[in-house]
């Protein structure tokens, strides 16, 4: 049986960073410098323009802005996910798998040469604004987003807590642009949340792929197996994605031993496999995964490998599509460099790259959730809030809240935070719990 190779901590999703075994990656592709004559020419050239810009150039400029801009130009003209991290913000992005940071709460991406919401995290001060996935942020305090890195982009989000922020976004099927005037806050992530609904299914929601997921699940699958339910849906909506070993860990606890769940090619095209590695067969009970246009990286690898082995039905609609690896590379001053290294695949060879995860039963959700117009500046240049749009529905009661003894209500596990819509208002947690029933009525069939 082909071995499986020792794992790696790797960078899937646009905000979060991975843990790196730096002996096996530092220096990886600089070992041989290939065209060596040619590169020196060119840094050269290089060098010149540098001497000339401080030499001639109308105001006075520090060499290191020079270059760390010059890196940044050098990186921009890669791919949209690599970027180069000051010392600030090096240090800063290590801590967000611990699952706490600062800012509005969004994960961006770019999606059509545009800065992109991939989603709002859920409790945050973007998403009770009404910021949706799918979104295309035009603007951030009146700058436009037109020629800034994911790094700057983030930078200008980031900021402390009270600290305010003004977001201008395009969206889809409104004429004119949104204006959020958000207050930041400390952006706590809670990995797993779940819930019962009907009194008989599993609801277990991703929220993102962090450290602690893996185990967290194993923790909620086996609370649930003691109260014996029979169905599970995993909701992995509007999910961004994360660490790849925490998308492996997720995986295969829902697929056989030794089974593969994805693999990695870089330019060398040397394949990195990561295979099962469950002592046990899991349980094999229904199972639903939940996607949208907001389940990016990581959820499109626990999707797509649920589905290629037919361990899961996909409900919902296609996937964001971000199929290519970031590793995090520390360099000599404290900065670091998140480059593109490699593109993960299903187990079946399926590139998600820009084309996502197409689920097998397509369920568009209900719409409209929140429409706005843009806000007109006060006199002293403040942007005032933003008022919901009259079509807009009012906030959806915690499904905590619904009434004892309703057949459709959603029952949170004591002391778990809920926020999701209730099932009346979610056509695609509807279409699951249906399927489910369907499911369970034709297990239960007996031949005469």
């Amino acid at each position: 049986m082909q071995q499986d190779p020792q794992r790696r901590s790797w960078y899937l999703g646009p905000l979060v960073v991975l843990t790196l075994f730096v002996g096996v990656l530092i220096g990886k592709g600089w070992e041989r410098t290939g065209h060596a004559t040619e590169t020196y020419e060119e840094l050269k050239t290089f060098s010149e323009v540098l001497t000339q810009v401080q030499k001639h150039y109308v105001e006075e400029v520090k060499s290191k802005e020079l270059i760390q801009g010059a890196i940044r130009g050098m990186l921009s003209t890669l791919d949209p996910h690599s970027a180069y991290m000051t010392p600030e913000m090096y240090k800063e992005i290590q801590v967000e798998t611990k699952g706490e940071f600062g800012g509005v709460g969004i994960q961006i991406g770019i999606k059509d040469n545009r800065l992109a919401v991939i989603a709002p995290i859920e409790g945050t001060p973007a998403q009770r604004a009404g910021i949706k996935a799918g979104d295309f942020i035009v603007k951030v305090n009146e700058e436009s987003t037109k020629d800034l890195t994911l790094m700057d982009a983030v930078q200008k989000m980031r900021g402390p807590k009270g600290s305010k922020v003004s977001l201008t976004v395009q969206r889809d099927g409104v004429a004119d642009p949104l204006v959020f005037a958000l207050e930041r806050d400390i952006i706590k992530i809670e990995s797993v949340r779940t819930k019962v609904i009907d009194n008989n299914i599993a609801y277990v929601r991703l929220t993102q792929f962090q450290e602690a997921s893996g185990r967290d699940l194993t923790k909620a699958l086996k609370k649930f197996k003691e109260q014996k339910f029979q169905s599970t849906i995993l909701d992995l909506r509007n999910n961004p994605g994360g660490l790849l070993t925490a998308a492996v860990e997720v995986s295969e606890q829902f697929v056989a031993p030794g089974k593969l769940i994805v693999y990695i090619k870089g330019r060398d095209g040397r394949k990195d496999e990561y295979l099962s590695r469950m002592k046990e067969a899991p349980e094999e009970f229904p199972l639903i995964v939940l996607v949208n246009e907001g389940s990016a990286s990581a959820s499109e690898i626990v999707a797509g490998a649920l589905q290629d082995w037919g361990r899961a039905v996909i409900i919902g609609t296609t996937t964001f599509g971000k199929g290519s690896v970031q590793t995090i590379l520390p360099l000599a001053d404290g900065s670091g460099l998140r480059l593109t290294t490699a593109k993960y695949y299903t187990p079946k060879g399926r590139s998600i790259q820009s084309t996502g995860i197409i689920p097998d039963i397509v369920v568009k959700p209900q719409q409209p959730v929140i429409a706005a117009k843009a806000t007109e500046k006060d006199k002293e240049g403040e942007g005032k809030p933003v008022l919901p749009h009259p079509a807009a529905k009012a906030p959806t009661t915690p499904p905590a809240a619904a009434k004892p003894g309703d057949e459709s209500s959603a029952k949170s596990n004591p002391g778990e935070p809920t926020g999701e819509a209730s099932l009346e208002e979610d056509a695609q947690l509807q279409k699951a719990v249906e399927l489910l029933k369907t499911w369970k009525i034709f297990k239960d069939l007996k031949p005469l």
